[in-house]
């Protein structure tokens, strides 16, 4: 097999509705990055990532070179040697994980396309489907609790409520819902915005609502994640805080959270997600497979590798619901909230590009 080869497109694509998060002005659109890499024997693999400045922290335009660069180099990489070939890449993709999570996925979706093996099993195999929860962005109460109904008649039985902005309104919000919906799996996500005060407040509002509580305080403020972790009843998980392994390495030597989250662009792929449920498992802690707005193939990658550690636990990987002309034609199914991976070889998803 030889890569003679590499395409890199990106594609501007709308939401349905604005997103509010904390922190970020309403997102109406995100930029998506497709890779694709040709061998000689007629294959075709795909990778992918996002860059949005509020969201990621990378220009798109630094993004894309970084893609550009990348790909001019492919067509002299071995295609099944996955640790060589990014190690190749390694000095473009330095200051740029979506880069490198692009690239990174697009090794793993040839990988196996050459074994004739879906990713997930490649990984480790250890189940086949997973339970993921749907997003409430930040709302008014009654819109809050309009949209959760709505993620219900469509199947989810697992909500992750968006906060920050108001501490007093986040427990409202989450109360409100719990009251319209009382069976359901309630998250908060509280990005970075809260103080210790605030976070253990919150967290001893909600102790018999909610499931967990991700970063509730700043992501460069470890001192706080761990005394607000020591003092919760409620778990509490480091997002922004553990974005990469020598950070979620801090984070876990320092007992500072209940466990990591995990994005595939924002980490830089499947190579680091796995460095990180390492980090994770070492230190007994949950790891949990998140997502940004994205498109369905990162969903994909995220999927498998969900599947492939038993340390998984916590599933959220929503991020292309809500997208409009997502070129993906995905593998994998959505069955009543639970994603369901299928048999076909690699990433198990096509392009329409």
């Amino acid at each position: 097999m030889q890569i003679i080869k590499a395409v890199v497109t990106p594609v501007e694509l709308a939401l349905r509705k604005p997103v509010r998060m904390v922190g970020v002005m309403n997102i109406t659109s995100i930029t998506a990055i497709f890779v694709r890499l040709d061998t000689r024997e007629g294959q075709s693999a795909w990778g992918c990532t996002v860059a949005h400045e509020q969201l990621t922290g990378e220009d798109p335009q630094d993004v894309l070179r970084a893609c550009q660069q990348c790909a001019d180099m492919a067509v002299d990489l071995h295609p099944t040697d996955i640790e060589y070939s990014l190690n190749q890449l390694a000095p473009i993709v330095e200051h740029y994980p979506a880069a490198r999570c692009a690239f990174d996925l697009a090794f793993h979706d040839l990988l196996g396309l050459a074994a004739g093996m879906p990713l997930y099993r490649l990984l480790g195999g250890y189940r086949n489907k997973m339970q993921t929860s749907a997003t409430i962005p930040i709302l008014t109460v009654a819109e809050s609790v309009e949209l959760a109904n709505e993620r219900v008649k469509a199947g989810f039985r697992m909500l992750k409520i968006k906060g920050g902005m108001d501490p007093d309104q986040d427990v409202q919000r989450v109360k409100s819902i719990r009251r319209s919906l009382p069976d359901l799996i309630l998250r908060l996500d509280a990005d970075g915005a809260y103080s210790i005060r605030q976070a253990l407040d919150v967290a001893r509002a909600l102790s018999k609502d909610i499931e967990m509580l991700e970063q509730p305080t700043a992501w460069d403020d470890i001192e706080s994640l761990r005394q607000v972790t020591m003092q919760s009843r409620v778990p509490i998980l480091a997002d922004q805080s553990a974005t990469e392994p020598a950070s979620a390495l801090a984070v876990a030597a320092g007992r500072a959270a209940d466990g990591l989250s995990v994005k595939m662009a924002s980490c830089g792929g499947l190579r680091c997600a796995q460095q990180i449920d390492a980090i994770a498992r070492a230190a007994r802690i949950a790891t949990m497979v998140s997502c940004l707005i994205e498109p369905a193939l990162l969903i994909a990658a995220g999927l498998s590798f969900a599947l492939s550690s038993p340390n998984v636990q916590y599933g959220d990987l929503d991020g292309h619901l809500d997208l409009l002309s997502d070129p993906t034609i995905a593998g994998f199914r959505l069955e009543e909230g639970w994603l369901v991976a299928t048999d076909t070889p690699g990433l198990g998803c096509t392009v329409d590009l």
